[in-house]
């Protein structure tokens, strides 16, 4: 059995896919494991993650996205640019081994929306360094990269306050 070097991936339509990804961050940081974030179709700058992770020296985040949502249907040429970049500095990161963890916040979802091509997200988890975790999150993953990875978790969504208007809250959405 492997040690290290597996791939996950957290999807569906339920809250936690990021949540899920930033404990496993915090928890191997905890273990003295360097973490790189690389999150897709986010440009906030008030997320919570982003607060908390600041000060943790195991712990670099990096956004690719604006802070508009991205139109599925007829995403912006900046949209595109990010996802392009944000996949560059993926391949970087994976392949210069210095991280432990690497995840890949919201990757299914650029996927999805064609922002990225899956032939390439299938090329960076064949070709990662044996030693490297691989996190892939967001909704809607591709069926090749879940039969491919080793921990596939779904996220179903049974109830979420935004079924009733709900806004996003700071701290928790946030």
């Amino acid at each position: 059995m492997k040690e290290h070097g597996l791939v996950h991936v957290y999807t569906g339509n339920g809250k936690g896919k990021t949540t899920a990804a930033l404990g496993l961050a915090l928890r191997a940081s905890g273990h003295g494991w360097k973490v790189h974030i690389v999150q897709f179709m986010k440009g906030r700058i008030d997320y919570g993650e982003l607060k908390a992770c600041k000060d943790n020296p195991n712990i670099t985040v990096e956004q690719f996205g604006r802070p508009q949502f991205v139109d599925k249907d007829n995403p912006e040429p900046e949209d595109l640019e990010y996802a392009k970049d944000g996949l560059s500095r993926a391949k970087e990161v994976v392949m210069n081994e210095e991280y432990q963890i690497v995840v890949l916040d919201e990757i299914n979802t650029a996927v999805d929306f064609n922002l990225i091509k899956l032939e390439d997200v299938l090329d960076l988890i064949e070709k990662k360094p044996e030693g490297v975790e691989l996190v892939l999150t967001g909704r809607n993953a591709n069926p090749e990269i879940v039969k491919i990875a080793d921990y596939v978790t779904e996220m179903l969504e049974i109830k979420h306050p935004y079924q009733e208007g709900q806004v996003g809250r700071k701290g928790i959405e946030f």
